[in-house]
């Protein structure tokens, strides 16, 4: 008994949290949540491209928001290593009351007056899901994931905002936040490694920056109609 609780509190486990590929939207809208956004022939490549980067690596489980975004870019990581794909909806994107408009830089639905009682809370935030709610949530599926391949390595597939407010919750930054300034790029990964339970360091890497437009790469200037500039 004493021996299988020294070894559990000295595994090191890893979990790489994956912001999805880039996604077909050529409305450009912010999609949220809505069903039926899928990734482009961009985004594919993407997935596959980090398929590939983490191909050697030590991965026995693969589980992703239940967005089909989220699903399409799992889908090559998980068949490189013989998995399947398991799904959790505390790892699908952020509520938000903007869902389904545009919401770019000087057009959209900031334009309109009736959205600006949306705005007045930055710190909740006012226009959707709570930055506490997410930390919630998005922990307690890195517990999953982290008991799932408890001594390997696992991948989360999720959404640029809940992997930001997780990671900065992790290194103890404030939650509210200018959005422009998130590091998550599309198909970046957050790699929380894990002694025991416990978080012992945050890793960040981008095995498919040279596929990512240069407008949606972290600190990019928002581009006047561009929504998804902002990311999902």
């Amino acid at each position: 008994m004493m021996g299988d609780m020294t070894q559990s509190e000295n595994d090191i486990t890893v979990v790489h949290v994956m912001r999805h590929g880039e996604v077909h939207n050529p409305e450009g809208v912010l999609y949220g949540r809505l069903p039926g956004y899928h990734l482009s022939d961009l985004g594919r490549q993407m997935a596959d491209r980090v398929a590939d980067h983490l191909a050697d690596r030590d991965i026995t489980h693969v589980v992703a928001s239940p967005l089909e975004r989220a699903q399409e870019t799992a889908a090559p990581i998980a068949k490189t290593h013989g998995l399947d794909v398991a799904s959790d909806e505390r790892l699908i994107e952020a509520a938000n009351v903007f869902q389904g408009k545009t919401f770019g830089v000087g057009d959209g639905a900031l334009r309109k007056p009736g959205n600006w009682r949306h705005l007045t809370n930055p710190f909740r935030p006012s226009w959707g899901e709570p930055y506490v709610d997410q930390v919630v949530r998005m922990m307690a599926a890195l517990g999953r994931a982290r008991d799932a391949a408890r001594g390997h390595e696992a991948v989360c597939v999720s959404h640029q905002l809940p992997i930001w407010i997780v990671r900065s919750f992790v290194e103890r930054r404030r939650l509210w936040h200018d959005p422009r300034r998130r590091q998550c790029t599309l198909a970046s990964l957050t790699s929380f490694t894990f002694r025991g339970d416990r978080i012992v360091s945050v890793g960040y890497s981008e095995p498919a920056r040279d596929l990512v437009p240069p407008h949606l790469r972290a600190g990019a200037k928002p581009v006047k109609g561009a929504a998804k500039g902002y990311g999902a």
